[in-house]
């Protein structure tokens, strides 16, 4: 019984660790459509991993990275704003991943891929949370000035010698990886709450974009605690009970903070 409670728990509270400092960026650049076209493109994943018999979560990752790298390309031609070839991308990945599904044999679970399981995740699925997470926690370590230069003014960034085309694919690569793990916590179409919700509760009380950041992961880690407590106790669905448990904070939040800083 504690065992995978334990999972869960470790599962929740690395996702929302690293989902916290990641959402910043997301919340600052205005991508919280690219999470959700991301997270639309792992149920495509899902579908060709079942199709081609491989491990789920390595055809989620490259799914997303695949994707990401589409976008990285797509937006350096002209013609189309980023939000129809993110729209383009989103639906398309999303009908295609169902067209699959249906020409496979297996019997698939579809809610518990897109509402998430976390009351299920596997020791195989914790090793592949973790090594997710210090990958991403490493790059993003690395690279948090030039990510934070090039947030803050490109242009400028670009005039200090910051390649901010390899930035942008970096961070695009990093959340990809983070959508992919994250299926089991929270599901395919709650994905990107994790990414906006904390930081955006942050954004309240933070005087700097490291203590947003790092308030950011705080908020994530009680909303995983809250909401798992709540699913035990009341035999609410895990990933929504996070997803409500982060609302309500940013709400608390918003009523109680002294308004926006970072």
């Amino acid at each position: 019984m504690l065992g995978f409670i334990l999972n869960a728990l470790l599962a929740g509270l690395m996702v929302a660790a690293i989902a916290g400092p990641l959402g910043c960026f997301v919340v600052w650049r205005r991508m919280s459509y690219f999470g959700d076209t991301l997270a639309h493109s792992a149920l495509f994943g899902i579908a060709l991993g079942l199709l081609l018999e491989i491990n789920l979560e390595l055809a989620v990752i490259m799914a997303c990275t695949v994707l990401a790298v589409v976008l990285v390309l797509m937006d350096n031609r002209r013609g189309l704003s980023t939000d129809t070839i993110l729209g383009i991308l989103a639906h398309s990945s999303l009908a295609l991943g169902l067209v699959i599904i249906s020409f496979t044999d297996n019997q698939v679970n579809l809610l518990s891929y897109l509402f998430g399981d976390l009351l299920t995740v596997s020791t195989l699925n914790l090793a592949w949370i973790g090594i997710a997470t210090f990958i991403v926690m490493v790059l993003l370590f690395q690279n948090w000035n030039k990510l934070l230069a090039m947030t803050l003014h490109e242009e400028l960034a670009q005039v200090e010698g910051i390649n901010t085309k390899a930035m942008r694919l970096l961070l695009m690569l990093l959340i990809a990886l983070i959508v992919a793990v994250s299926m089991k916590v929270v599901g395919i179409l709650l994905i990107t709450s994790l990414l906006i919700i904390p930081p955006a509760c942050a954004r309240t009380f933070a005087r700097t974009p490291e203590a947003m950041a790092l308030i950011a992961s705080a908020v994530g880690c009680l909303a995983v605690c809250g909401g798992i407590a709540s699913s035990w106790f009341w035999d609410t669905p895990t990933g929504p009970s996070i997803v409500v448990m982060a609302s309500l904070l940013f709400v608390i939040g918003r009523l109680s903070g002294p308004g926006e800083r970072a």
